[in-house]
C-alpha cells in the first residue's frame, strides 16, 4: 500500500478538497470553500495546509466567526443541502463564536463542517493562552460547547483519527434524516503532528444523496386514510425543497384538487399562482390556510418538523377526529403529533401516494371553499401591503415595495424579529427558492451574512435581505466581506427603533413597554443616539442612501437593482403595527400572579386558550 507522509491538517484539507457531489447528473465539489478566522489555535497548522490548497480549496476570510458560520449554512441551504462549506477557528472566544451558529444549523437541520481549533493535546504548555481550565476534567475544552448542538462531534487527538472520522463527518452531513452540523475539535500541536497516511485515502470520491423508500405497510396506510378524505389539506415544509421535490408536489396537488399550506422553511414550494397554494400556516398563517386546517378531515404533513409555529402551539389541529399522516425522511419527525408515520424521501413517496391513490380526488365543495378562502386572503395582502403614503410605513407595507421590487429573480433573506412573521403572511413567492428566511432558531444577525450565502450559492439571483435595525446592530461585519469577495447584496434596514417585535409581545402578555423599544431604555436625558445607518453602511465600503416613506423606498430600490455592489435602503418604520388578518394562538406563558391588572387579564385569556391545546 502506497503512502504519502502528511500532516493531520495537511490530510484534511486534500481529503476535503477531493470530496465531489453528484446532483441531476452533474458533478461538482462537494465543498466551495473555508470560512476562516485564524488565531494561535489555528493558523500555523490548519492555515498553512489552507494556502496550498487554496485554488482547489479556497479560503474566504470574513469578520465574525458566528456570522461567517452563518453564510456559511445559508450557502448550504440555498444549494439545498447539496453543497456546504467548513469554517474554522481558533480556540477560544472564535469557537464559541460559532457555537450560536451550530446550534441555529443543527435545529434546521443544515450541513455545515465546523474545524475549531482546540488546545493542546500533549498539554505541555498548559494553560495555553485562551484556554479555560476544568479542574476536575483536563479532558474538557470550551469546544466540548459543541457537543449538544452537533449531528457529530469528533476531537482529533492523533493524526491517524483522520481515517475513520473524516468519513463518518461527510456520511453526516450528507444524510437526508441525520443532517446537520459536524464538528472535529483540531488540537492545535495534532494539527502539525505527520503520518503516513494511504495515498488511497485522498482519491476523488463522488457522494449521492440517498432517497429512502416508504415501507409498504406504511405507504399502504397513508393511502388508505388519503382515500377516505372529503376535506384534505398538505402542508409543505423545508424537507420538500431538499428532496428536490417542489414541482412534484405541485403537480401532485394539481392533479388532486389538494390545497397545499407552507411552514416557513416550505414557502416557496408552490408559487403564489398556483391554484392550490393556499399560504402560509399558522401562528403566522393566512386566514385561508388556518380555516383549512381547523376544517380538514386529513392532513398530510410532508417535509416538516410540525414546530409549534406550524401547529398553533398544538391547538390548530386539535380535533380528535382528524387524521394526520406525517411524511418526513426522518422517523424522529414522522412519530409527532400521534400522526400516521409515513417515513421516507418526499420525492419518491409523493409519486408512490400519486399511482395508489388511482382517480381518488378531492370534493368539489372542498375546492371551492378553498379558492375563496385564497381569493379573500388576495385582498387582504394587498390592503396591508399598499403604500397609504404616511410617513412611518409598516413591516407590511416596506414588504410589498421590496416584494414588487424583488420579481422572479429575486430572493428575500431575513431571520428573526418580527419582519419574518408577516413575511410569511404577505410575501408573495414567484417561485420556489425565493424565499429564504431562518426561523427555525430565529436567529438575530443571521440576515446580512444569511444574505451573503445565499448570493454565494445563488449569483445569478438578486438577493434582498430584509433586517430590522436590532439585528443589523448586532452583526453587520459581513457587510464588508460582501464588498470585499464582489457578492452584491441589496439590504433594507427597518429602523423601529428598539426591538418592536418584542415589545408587541410584551404589551400583548399584558407587560408595560420595558427595555425593548429604545424610548423604553435606560439612557442619558438626551435618549438613545439615532444611528445612521447609510453612513455606517458607506464606512464599510457599500453604497447607501436613507430614504422616508414607500415611494421614496421604492425608487431606491429600483436603483439598488442597476448598482454593481451591496446596496444598503435605511427608512425609519412604525414599531406597533402588525398584520391583523389571519394568524394562530401561540403558547407563551403569562405570570400567573401580577400586581399588574393587565397581566391578569392575559393571563385568564392565556388559561382558556390553554384548553384546546394537545395533550
Amino acid at each position: 500500500m502506497s503512502t504519502v507522509r502528511l500532516t493531520m491538517a495537511q490530510a484534511l484539507v486534500r481529503y476535503l478538497a477531493a470530496q465531489r457531489i453528484e446532483s441531476e447528473g452533474q458533478e461538482t465539489p462537494l465543498f466551495a470553500g473555508v470560512f476562516a478566522i485564524f488565531g494561535h489555535g489555528n493558523v500555523a497548522g490548519l492555515g498553512e495546509a489552507l494556502y496550498h490548497v487554496r485554488d482547489a480549496l479556497p479560503t474566504l476570510r470574513a469578520h465574525n466567526e458566528q456570522t461567517m458560520t452563518h453564510a456559511a449554512i445559508a450557502f448550504a441551504k440555498a444549494h439545498g443541502r447539496r453543497r456546504m462549506m467548513a469554517a474554522t477557528s481558533s480556540i477560544g472566544p472564535g469557537a464559541t463564536n460559532m457555537v450560536t451558529a451550530a446550534a441555529l444549523a443543527h435545529a434546521n437541520r443544515l450541513p455545515v463542517l465546523l474545524l475549531p481549533g482546540d488546545t493542546f493535546a500533549t498539554r505541555e504548555p498548559d494553560p495555553v493562552l485562551q484556554q479555560v481550565e476544568h479542574f476536575g476534567d483536563p479532558t474538557t475544552t470550551v469546544n466540548d460547547c459543541f457537543r449538544p448542538v452537533s449531528r457529530y462531534f469528533d476531537r482529533i487527538t492523533r493524526p491517524e483519527q483522520l481515517l475513520t472520522s473524516l468519513p463518518q463527518a461527510i456520511a453526516t452531513l450528507l444524510d437526508p434524516e441525520h443532517c446537520g452540523p459536524a464538528t472535529l475539535a483540531l488540537p492545535q500541536d495534532v494539527q502539525t503532528f505527520a503520518y503516513d497516511y494511504p495515498e488511497a485515502f485522498f482519491a476523488p470520491r463522488v457522494h449521492r444523496v440517498r432517497r429512502p423508500q416508504p415501507d409498504p405497510r406504511e405507504l399502504d396506510a397513508a393511502i388508505a386514510a388519503l382515500a377516505g378524505a372529503e376535506r384534505p389539506l398538505i402542508i409543505a415544509g423545508g424537507g420538500v425543497h431538499y428532496a428536490d421535490a417542489c414541482t412534484r408536489l405541485a403537480d401532485f396537488a394539481r392533479t388532486r384538487g389538494v390545497p397545499v399550506a407552507e411552514t416557513q422553511a416550505g414557502k416557496g414550494a408552490l408559487p403564489e399562482v398556483h391554484p392550490c397554494a393556499v399560504g402560509a400556516i399558522g401562528v403566522t398563517g393566512s386566514e385561508a390556510a388556518n380555516r383549512l386546517a381547523e376544517q380538514a378531515d386529513v392532513i398530510l404533513a410532508v417535509g416538516t418538523r410540525l414546530q409549534d409555529f406550524t401547529t398553533g402551539s398544538r391547538a390548530l389541529f386539535e380535533r380528535d377526529d382528524l387524521t394526520l399522516v406525517a411524511l418526513n425522511v426522518g422517523r424522529f419527525d414522522s412519530l409527532k403529533h400521534r400522526a400516521l408515520p409515513l417515513t421516507g424521501d418526499a420525492l419518491d413517496s409523493l409519486t408512490a401516494l400519486d399511482v395508489g391513490l388511482a382517480e381518488w380526488r378531492a370534493g368539489d365543495a372542498w375546492r371551492e371553499r378553498a379558492g375563496s378562502l385564497k381569493r379573500d386572503w388576495a385582498e387582504v395582502v394587498t390592503r396591508a401591503t399598499a403604500d397609504d403614503g404616511r410617513d412611518l410605513p409598516t413591516d407590511a407595507q416596506v414588504i410589498g415595495a421590496v416584494n414588487r421590487q424583488a420579481g422572479e429573480d429575486g430572493t428575500v433573506v431575513c431571520a428573526a424579529g418580527g419582519l419574518p412573521g408577516e413575511l410569511h403572511k404577505l410575501w408573495q413567492c414567484a417561485v420556489p427558492g425565493s424565499y429564504h428566511v431562518e426561523y427555525g432558531y430565529s436567529c438575530m444577525g443571521y440576515e446580512i451574512a444569511g444574505g451573503l450565502g445565499v448570493k454565494m450559492a445563488r449569483p445569478e439571483r438578486e438577493v434582498f435581505v430584509m433586517v430590522g435595525d436590532g439585528s443589523y446592530l448586532m452583526h453587520n461585519s459581513e457587510l464588508a466581506t460582501s464588498v470585499m469577495l464582489g457578492h452584491k447584496l441589496v439590504v433594507v434596514v427597518l429602523d423601529n427603533r428598539g426591538f418592536g417585535c418584542i415589545n408587541r409581545l410584551q404589551q400583548a402578555t399584558g407587560g408595560a413597554g420595558f427595555n425593548n423599544l429604545l424610548a423604553d431604555c435606560r439612557s442619558v436625558p438626551e435618549g438613545a443616539p439615532k444611528t445612521d445607518f447609510a453612513a455606517h453602511a458607506r464606512a464599510l465600503g457599500c453604497l447607501a442612501e436613507n430614504v422616508r416613506g414607500i415611494a421614496e423606498l421604492e425608487q431606491a430600490l429600483a436603483r439598488a437593482r442597476q448598482a454593481n455592489g451591496t446596496y444598503v435602503i435605511a427608512l425609519d418604520t412604525d414599531p406597533l403595527p402588525s398584520t391583523a388578518e389571519g394568524g394562530a394562538w401561540w403558547d407563551v406563558a403569562v405570570p400567573e400572579i401580577s400586581e399588574r391588572e393587565q397581566v391578569s387579564q392575559a393571563y385568564a385569556g392565556y388559561s382558556k386558550a390553554k384548553q384546546r391545546q394537545q395533550r
